[in-house]
């Protein structure tokens, strides 16, 4: 009778022995989680009317999320419009006024052409001739007058469209637009506070698929390459849960072991970083740690 209990006693260690040996399988490199972080910052200066972001959101790219005072920008903007249409009445008397000098400068063309008929008949006199020459090239100089004063009009009139253009753009920034695609990480402001130019307002980061940095020494430095697989372990309820993994970036310099990074040998100083891409299927989070073993 007391062999059976020491039966029992024997398969549950060699069950503990044989379950212990399962969950500490060599791997081959540790590291952490991390994703591409991206802190969305104003681009205008005002008052925030509305900002809504919340954090776990999912954002797709080009959503509008924000809005920025644009009190004056508005009244700036009909400012210039104001200036505009002024410039735009000076260079419509500008051009009535050329269009006049034209027309004395073809009458007297006119008047030249009969005095030099009249020259040749002796029905005039030269001096005539002169006078009606004399005229005329003041007339020329008027029109070069009038051309001058159209061209600094017209660049009068860019320099404000340019400025009209300048604050529209400044008006489209004051509508925060969510630039890339991701899950908010954090949020930095609040409806009804002042922002400028520059203070963050909110983090985001794809998380679909998550980068695991880990680190492996020299000597397998060899059998790690670009796109080979490898099985990533991290922790679960009972044990490890397996994923898959895709080398994508091997350093191509060694550096010190980060202190929170074990490798296969402890003693080891300098190691190469590997970087792997794995689908995140809503476990993976920034900074968890896991584990690899690369497919040979």
């Amino acid at each position: 009778m007391k062999a059976i209990p020491t039966i029992i006693l024997m398969m549950m260690i060699t069950g503990l022995l044989v379950s212990c040996k399962q969950n500490n399988v060599a791997s081959d490199a540790y590291g952490n989680f991390e994703a591409v972080e991206t802190t969305i910052s104003s681009e205008a200066n005002g008052r925030i009317i509305w900002l809504d972001v919340t954090e776990g959101q999912i954002l797709m790219r080009g959503d509008t999320v924000g809005l920025i005072d644009t009190t004056d920008l508005h009244y700036k903007k009909l400012q210039l419009q104001s200036q505009k249409s002024a410039v735009g009445s000076r260079s419509a008397s500008v051009n009535a006024q050329a269009a006049v000098y034209n027309q004395q400068k073809a009458n007297l063309n006119n008047d030249l052409r009969r005095i030099e008929n009249l020259v040749k008949d002796q029905a005039a006199t030269p001096k005539q001739l002169d006078d009606v020459t004399g005229s005329i090239r003041v007339i020329e100089q008027q029109i070069l007058s009038v051309k001058t004063q159209l061209a600094a009009i017209a660049d009068e009139m860019k320099a404000i469209d340019a400025q009209i253009s300048q604050v529209d753009e400044a008006l489209k920034r004051c509508y925060l637009s969510n630039p890339v695609e991701g899950t908010v990480l954090a949020r930095y402001a609040e409806t009804g506070e002042v922002t400028a130019f520059g203070k963050p307002l909110y983090k985001i980061a794809d998380l679909k698929t998550m980068d695991l940095r880990v680190y492996i020494s020299g000597d397998m430095l060899s059998e790690v390459k670009t796109g080979q697989k490898a099985k990533v372990m991290i922790d679960a309820a009972k044990g490890l849960s397996e994923l898959e993994g895709v080398v994508t970036w091997v350093s191509p310099t060694a550096e010190f072991t980060p202190k929170i990074i074990q490798t296969r040998e402890e003693r080891v100083n300098l190691v190469y970083a590997v970087k792997l891409s794995v689908v995140n299927d809503g476990r993976l989070k920034i900074a968890m740690p896991a584990e690899v073993i690369f497919v040979k």
